[in-house]
């Protein structure tokens, strides 16, 4: 039986993929700085350590394993990437930093690392695809990006040293069930389906910016998908992971209000925006087999029930 390591076990990602190793056999240890939100882990071991010190990162690791999935980090939606820079920086920095000097030390063969399509530069709508190769020159729109990058290179310097297979996949934005959904963490799909949760019909809701910047949003079983095909195959190098489908922030409201049975309103706010449009090629994790099984409409029909459910709950409806 394989064992492996998943770091930030108590966020949304992470939380999904230890349930995919599961279901492929894994013997698995969940790490975090905080339990599971929406349920129970199905980890068969979880260590609540703060991964920001070395010796917690040495500690999560005793008893050996097989494979190493560091998706802890410090982050959350665009308005909190643009609020908490130093925080972002400074607290995975630290976590990447010790955790692959831990990994080396223990001899983990494999270690997977999460980083994000905010590495690359802003783009306009109708761009070219753009290849992981492309990420260089640097020119990365956030804070986060550029502390990712740097997670990257330092991940890939120590598998050269220490002759452990990294893998690297960029995320785009990810969305589903049991991810933030409230309180200034959560990501553009959660949030929208908050407030259309929690709107009349025919009420209004806000959205930041104008509406036209251009994103991708995968949902999360496409995501695990892809990390674990990718973790086991022989890609080397940073590998993009996203649905191939791409939407304006207003169709991405649209979308749920129908699927919610709702007219809404639009009103567009000042407010963080981020790139204008992104638009990735998805050929190297496609070269071995992986494809977006979630077109947006498909994810937003299993989302959106629970998000509402949550709100419902919340205000003890």
């Amino acid at each position: 039986m394989k064992r492996a390591l998943v770091c930030g076990a108590g966020g949304f990602i992470a939380h999904h993929l230890v349930r995919r190793l599961k279901a492929e056999g894994y013997w698995v240890r969940g790490v975090d700085i905080k339990r599971p939100e929406f349920g129970p882990t199905e980890a068969d071991d979880f260590q609540r350590l703060d991964l920001r010190e070395s010796a917690n990162c040495e500690a999560a690791l005793e008893g050996g394993f097989d494979e190493v999935y560091q998706l802890a980090a410090d982050m959350g939606g665009m308005g909190f990437i643009h609020s908490a820079e130093c925080e972002i920086m400074r607290n995975s920095a630290l976590i990447n930093i010790h955790m692959i000097d831990a990994a080396a030390k223990a001899k983990v063969p494999r270690y997977f690392f999460s980083s994000s399509v905010c590495i690359y530069r802003d783009m306009q709508p109708g761009e070219p695809e753009m290849t992981e190769e492309q990420a260089y020159p640097a020119q990365p729109d956030n804070e986060y990006g550029w502390e990712k990058l740097y997670a990257e290179r330092i991940a890939m310097a120590y598998g050269r040293k220490f002759d452990m297979a990294i893998r690297i996949a960029r995320f785009q934005n990810c969305y589903g069930p049991e991810g933030t959904w409230k309180g200034g963490r959560e990501k553009a799909p959660a949030a929208l389906c908050r407030k259309i949760a929690e709107a009349n019909d025919g009420g209004e809701i806000e959205v930041w910016g104008d509406g036209s910047a251009v994103r991708s949003y995968t949902y999360v079983d496409d995501m695990t998908d892809g990390i674990y095909r990718l973790t086991q195959s022989d890609l080397e190098g940073a590998v993009n992971i996203g649905c191939p489908e791409y939407v304006t922030v207003d169709e991405l409201a649209r979308t749920i209000a129908e699927l919610a049975g709702k007219g809404i309103i639009i009103k567009h706010i000042d407010g963080p925006v981020g790139v204008q449009s992104r638009n990735f090629s998805n050929a190297r994790i496609e070269s071995i087999g992986w494809q977006s099984q979630f077109p947006l409409r498909k994810g937003i029909e299993k989302t959106y029930p629970w998000i509402c459910s949550q709100v419902q709950r919340a205000s003890g409806g």
